[in-house]
């Protein structure tokens, strides 16, 4: 049989802090009503003062993990390292006690997970790696300007983890297949432009505000939808599935009225969605590990299902993916 990836464990983790639509700065002028009608989020969970992404990594990595530490590979996904290097997997890695198992991480924004997973699924199928721990994780809010409402809004932190061993094709949890793509001309699209070469290369100190996050709404919501839209159709006749094959639908947690628009185009129900952007918000890589830890968690992910998965982030970059969901321990849910 032809070796494959498959999932074994997952789990999830999100910083206790809750903000609710109702706490968020008085100074943003926003109502409950106006947030939820425009992105669909009720509430988002922060990282305390001098919590970093390796500190929310580690603690969905324990929760997947139990005592287990058979693992050759760490791979973060991660747009908010601790630092910009060293790659903040090794010390992940150290600090869970894998020895020295091979550490990296992945960036690819938003769709980080997904990315990673395709990683994964490399170095299981070529026999480099025969366990693999896979942990997305971001801390959106280090990011944030405190003046810009609109990503204070949706973003949230958390963390998500599988744990991925080698095993055969079309046994349940294999991934089946990846469509993955990018656009760098639109690169400005979703940006933080000050820390990274290009700009220290000026020998200038950063403008007011390049330190912070910056996105634009509606060019990227246009942008996502076209681009998850299309990588699910690629996927989709890779496997060999039609829409009304995928039992689960789960989006990057973007956007409710992107993963609506997306779902619609592809004629996927809406009851077969499965997500918690309501509760969470947009929480970057950490988005679809979160949602499939949650939705596992509340018994909506019965074994057989066919669940599909995508996501977008800056770069641009998007990708898709899909599995036969396997009969997997109960975990914990994530809700701290």
């Amino acid at each position: 049989m032809t070796a494959a990836c498959v999932l074994e464990r997952l789990a999830g983790w999100m910083p206790p802090l809750r903000v609710t639509n109702d706490e968020l700065p008085a100074s943003w002028g926003v109502s409950d009503d106006w947030v939820r009608s425009r992105t669909g989020v009720v509430s988002r969970h922060r990282a305390g003062p001098g919590v970093s992404t390796s500190d929310l990594a580690a603690e969905a990595a324990e929760r997947v993990l139990g005592g287990d530490r058979r693992v050759d590979t760490l791979i973060l996904a991660t747009s908010t390292p601790d630092h910009p290097l060293p790659a903040t997997a090794p010390a992940l890695a150290a600090r869970l006690g894998l020895g020295t198992a091979a550490a990296f991480d992945v960036s690819a924004v938003c769709s980080g997970f997904v990315y990673a997973l395709a990683t994964a699924a490399g170095l299981v199928t070529a026999g480099i790696s025969e366990r693999v721990l896979l942990v997305a994780a971001d801390v959106y809010s280090t990011l944030l300007d405190p003046e810009d409402r609109s990503a204070g809004i949706v973003f949230g932190d958390g963390a998500g983890a599988f744990l991925m061993r080698r095993g055969e094709a079309g046994e349940p949890g294999a991934l089946l297949g990846f469509d993955l793509g990018s656009d760098g001309a639109h690169a400005d699209l979703i940006r933080v432009s000050a820390g990274g070469s290009r700009h220290r290369a000026t020998g200038q100190s950063p403008a007011d505000g390049d330190h912070f996050f910056r996105m634009r709404g509606s060019e990227v919501y246009k942008h996502a939808v076209i681009r998850m839209t299309g990588s699910v159709r690629s996927l989709l006749d890779q496997v060999g599935w039609h829409p009304h094959d995928v039992d689960r639908f789960v989006g990057h947690q973007a956007n409710a009225r992107i993963l609506a628009s997306v779902r619609e185009r592809l004629g996927i129900p809406a009851q077969n969605s499965v997500g918690n952007l309501q509760e969470v918000g947009n929480t970057g890589a950490a988005s679809i590990p979160l949602a499939l830890a949650q939705a596992h968690s509340d018994g909506l992910l019965p074994p057989g299902r066919r669940v599909l998965l995508t996501g977008f982030g800056g770069g641009l970059t998007w990708g898709s993916t899909a599995l036969i969901w396997p009969d997997l321990s109960p975990t914990p849910t994530p809700r701290p």
